[in-house]
């Protein structure tokens, strides 16, 4: 496949420089050398070689870039020969000087050194072998000649030193660019799993308590009750389904809410709190269950995120219940202390299989209470099942770069939606 002409952005490619460097330098070389020749005779052997030499220089420039090295030695033995065979004189060295420039700025420092040192010992020895008046390079000019090699090593030193501090700053621009990236797609994803949080305890309690309440209304309706009977329970499980489903929508369209358009205002509290513990219980008697609920301390105002977790604290373990504990009473317990607020959702169940380990359910809750610095524990207890919860009154601060929202960043959904189970009765 051919090799492109131009680099992006609209520049010649390295080859293509290359190749138009080494044809400037023949250029200037070959003018220089015709314009001499003028002046100076030679024979026509040493002339071919001469320009032999000056192609040999000059071509080798094309790979200066890839054999940066081999290419300064190259340029420098064809001016060793060049310069004593033949009488023009043509401007040979620049194609070294090119050389010996390019090997400083690919980073061969050492061998550019060496070359250095090499061509200023090489010239001088030759100069002080000459016999007396005839010196072709005085004192002076060797002099300037080191000046000109030091030169020549330190500009390619320094624009190495400036082509490695723009690739530091490339790549530093570029590993921001990744980390904004990937900042934002774990942003994205917290996001992500908040709402499937929210949605699963939502639709997990609200669906288990409707499943409940038709299952019983249909029991009686199958004994084939008086029709005075019968449309009284019909009507009870309706209204009971239509109380819950009602709940639902208005907490799903809450949690659903942050897909709101960009121009619509963040909310600035839950859809859903401790305030609303009692409607809470009273949809859960509608399942059956006798669900008390006492009160410890003074309650005080909680963080919209802590009092949220606590709602979905009682809200999964109320679903726990009544799906699979089996359980005829609740008790749900709030103590109020000075630091924090102690749940204790305890129930007269069938408690929890022994040695099974707990469901994504129990995870879930402990998961909430430990993003706020709280702990959760889940067990058997006389005979029933306990779920306690300690939850502190004030948010930990967030770290940089996390989301605020009124669910814990981070929180990771149940693989399964539908095992909300508190793990398998």
């Amino acid at each position: 496949m051919p090799r492109p002409l131009r680099a992006p952005g609209g520049r010649p490619s390295p080859r293509t420089a290359d190749a138009l460097v080494a044809g400037v330098v023949l250029l200037v070389v070959a003018v220089w050398t015709l314009v001499s020749a003028q002046y100076t005779s030679e024979p026509a052997l040493r002339t071919a070689l001469g320009w032999v030499l000056i192609l040999t220089g000059c071509g080798a420039l094309y790979f200066r870039r890839r054999q940066p090295v081999a290419v300064a030695v190259t340029t420098l033995l064809a001016c060793v020969v060049y310069y004593p065979l033949s009488a023009q004189d043509g401007p040979l060295m620049i194609a070294f000087a090119l050389a010996l420039y390019t090997t400083a700025a690919e980073g061969h420092f050492a061998a550019a050194v060496a070359l250095a040192a090499v061509t200023l010992l090489a010239v001088g020895f030759g100069e002080i072998r000459q016999q007396p008046g005839h010196r072709q390079i005085d004192d002076t000019s060797l002099a300037m000649l080191a000046g000109w090699l030091i030169s020549l090593v330190a500009v390619g030193r320094a624009q190495r030193t400036r082509t490695a501090y723009l690739h530091e700053v490339e790549q530093r621009a570029l590993a921001a660019e990744r980390e904004q990236e990937a900042r934002a797609r774990q942003s994205a994803t917290e996001e992500r799993l908040r709402i499937a949080r929210e949605v699963h305890d939502v639709l997990g309690h609200s669906i288990s308590l409707i499943n409940v309440q038709s299952g019983a209304a249909l029991h009686r309706l199958g004994k084939k009750p008086a029709p005075e009977a019968g449309l009284a329970t019909a009507t009870e499980a309706l209204e009971a389904v239509k109380a819950t489903s009602k709940d639902a929508l208005r907490e799903l369209r809450a949690t659903l809410g942050v897909l709101r358009r960009a121009d619509e205002a963040t909310p600035t509290t839950p859809s859903s709190g401790l305030a609303l513990l009692d409607d809470l219980a009273t949809r859960a008697r509608s399942a059956g269950l006798d669900v008390r609920t006492h009160t410890t301390g003074t309650p005080v105002p909680l963080p919209p995120p802590v009092d949220l977790a606590a709602y979905r604290i009682v809200q999964e373990s109320l679903t726990n219940v009544t799906r699979h504990a089996g359980a005829r009473t609740v008790t749900v317990t709030l103590d109020w202390g000075a630091d924090a607020v102690r749940l204790r959702i305890a129930d007269d169940g069938e408690g929890a299989p022994e040695g099974r380990p707990l469901g994504s359910g129990i995870r879930g809750m402990a998961e909430r209470a430990r993003a706020f610095g709280g702990e959760l524990t889940a067990r058997n207890d006389d005979g029933g099942f306990l779920v306690d919860a300690r939850l502190p009154l004030t948010t930990p601060a967030a770290p940089t770069g996390t989301t605020t929202s009124a669910e814990p960043a981070g929180s990771a959904p149940p693989t399964d939606p539908t095992a909300s189970e508190r793990d398998p009765r």
